[in-house]
C-alpha cells in the first residue's frame, strides 16, 4: 500500500464545483486586485478568528512582518520567538529590522515554554510571537500575562493553526495582531501563496493595509514607507469557497488523530501530548524517537512517506550564523530537530490507510 504524508486529492474532488465558480466569478468580473472578493473573505475570516479586522496579504511571512512594522516594532528592538519553529517566525523579526531572541519549548508539547520566556526578556524587548506549532495552540493565557506586566506585544504565529482553540476561543483572536498563512497545504490553503492578519485594533489593521500596499490607501499618495503585500481576488475566492468547510476538515483531522493516539503502540515512539482546554487541529501530526531516521527509513520501504518538522534548528542555520549560536546552547530544539518525523496527516486519509501507518510503526523494532 502506498500512502502518501500529504494529497489534496479528496479535497479537490468534493471542493471541484465551488473552486470552479471562485475562478469564474473571478474570471468575469475581471478585476483582480482589491475588489469585492478580497474584501468578503477578509470580513468571514475575521467573523471565522473572532476579531474585529482581517487584512490579507500575499504569504505568511508577510503577515508576520507587516504586523511587527505597524506595531512600530525595528532595528535595536528585540522580539521572543521559540528555537523550534519555521524559520519564517525568525524572518520576519529580522526583516522588520529588529532581533530575533529564541527562547526554548516545552517538549512535551512542541511549543514555546512560558517559563521560559521571563529570565528572556531585557529592556529591548518589544514582543512576544509565541507559534502555534503543527497545530497545536501555544498557553497563552501565561504569555499573555508576561506582556500584561512588561508591556509588551503579543503577536500570534497562526500559520498552522487555522481554526484551533485555546480554551474555547480561536486562536489568532489573542494577541496584537496574528499573522495567518494560507499556503496550498495548510488546513485552510489557497491554490498558491496568499496569508492574512487578524487584529481587533482598527489602527494595526488600517496601517497593515498601508504597508502591504505600498504605504498607500489613495493611490498616488504614499504615506508609509511600505511594500507590495495583496491578496489577490482569485485567492480570496479559493479562500471564501473553502472557509465553510474548515471546521468539518480540521475535525476529520481530529478523528485520526485520535486513532493514531490511542492505537500507536510502540515503546520507543513519543506520542503528541495535548494540554487540556486545548483543541488542536493537526496541522502536523509529530511523533519522536530516538531511532527516527531508522523509522522513517522502515516506513518509505513499506510505502508510507514522512516527514521532518525541522531537521536543523534556527539557532544553527546559516542565515543565523552571525549571531554566534553553537551546537547545544538551545538543547531542547535540538533535540526534537533529531528525533521528530511527521506522519501522513490529512483530510482525505482512509480508515485503511490510516491502519497500515498504525501497523508498520507498531511493527518498527
Amino acid at each position: 500500500m502506498e500512502v502518501p504524508f500529504v494529497s489534496f486529492s479528496a479535497l479537490q474532488r468534493e471542493l471541484d464545483g465551488p473552486l470552479r465558480e471562485a475562478f469564474e466569478r473571478v474570471f468575469d468580473k475581471g478585476w483582480y486586485i482589491h475588489g469585492d472578493e478580497d474584501v468578503s473573505f477578509q470580513d468571514a475570516f475575521a467573523r471565522y478568528c473572532g476579531t474585529e479586522h482581517c487584512v490579507g496579504c500575499g504569504n505568511g511571512l508577510d503577515a508576520l512582518f507587516l504586523s511587527l512594522k505597524a506595531l512600530g516594532i525595528g532595528p535595536g528592538d528585540e522580539v521572543i520567538v521559540p528555537s523550534n519553529t519555521y524559520i519564517a517566525t525568525a524572518l520576519a523579526v529580522t526583516y522588520a529590522g529588529a532581533t530575533p531572541i529564541f527562547v526554548e519549548p516545552d517538549i512535551s508539547t512542541y511549543n514555546i515554554d512560558p517559563d521560559r520566556i521571563e529570565p528572556a526578556i531585557t529592556s529591548k524587548t518589544r514582543a512576544i510571537m509565541p507559534v502555534h506549532l503543527y497545530g497545536q495552540p501555544a498557553q497563552m493565557n501565561p504569555i499573555l500575562a508576561l506582556a500584561n506586566e512588561s508591556d509588551l506585544f503579543v503577536i500570534e504565529d497562526a500559520a498552522q493553526a487555522h481554526g484551533a482553540l485555546y480554551h474555547g476561543k480561536r486562536v489568532g483572536s489573542f494577541g496584537d495582531a496574528a499573522g495567518f498563512s494560507f499556503y496550498p497545504g495548510k488546513n485552510l490553503g489557497a491554490l498558491g501563496d496568499a496569508g492574512a492578519v487578524t487584529t481587533s485594533s482598527t489602527a494595526t489593521a488600517r496601517t497593515v493595509e498601508m504597508l502591504g500596499n505600498y504605504g498607500s490607501f489613495e493611490k498616488y499618495v504614499h504615506v508609509l514607507q511600505g511594500n507590495n503585500s495583496r491578496l489577490d481576488e482569485l485567492q480570496a475566492a479559493f479562500l471564501l469557497a473553502k472557509l465553510p468547510y474548515l471546521d468539518a476538515m480540521n475535525e476529520e483531522r481530529r478523528r485520526i488523530a485520535e486513532r493514531y493516539l490511542s492505537e500507536i503502540d510502540n515503546p520507543q515512539v513519543v506520542l503528541p501530548y495535548v494540554p487540556d482546554g486545548l483543541v488542536p487541529v493537526w496541522h502536523i501530526f509529530a511523533i519522536r524517537l530516538e531511532r527516527r531516521d531508522e523509522l522513517a527509513a522502515w516506513l518509505a520501504a513499506h510505502g508510507i512517506q514522512t516527514n521532518r518538522h525541522y531537521p536543523i534548528p534556527m539557532h544553527l542555520q546559516g542565515a543565523y550564523r552571525s549571531m554566534g549560536y553553537h551546537e547545544g546552547d538551545f538543547p531542547i530544539a535540538e533535540e526534537i530537530s533529531k528525533t521528530e518525523l511527521s506522519i501522513p496527516m490529512f483530510y482525505g486519509l482512509s480508515d485503511k490507510q490510516i491502519s497500515y501507518v498504525v501497523d508498520c510503526i507498531n511493527a518498527f523494532r
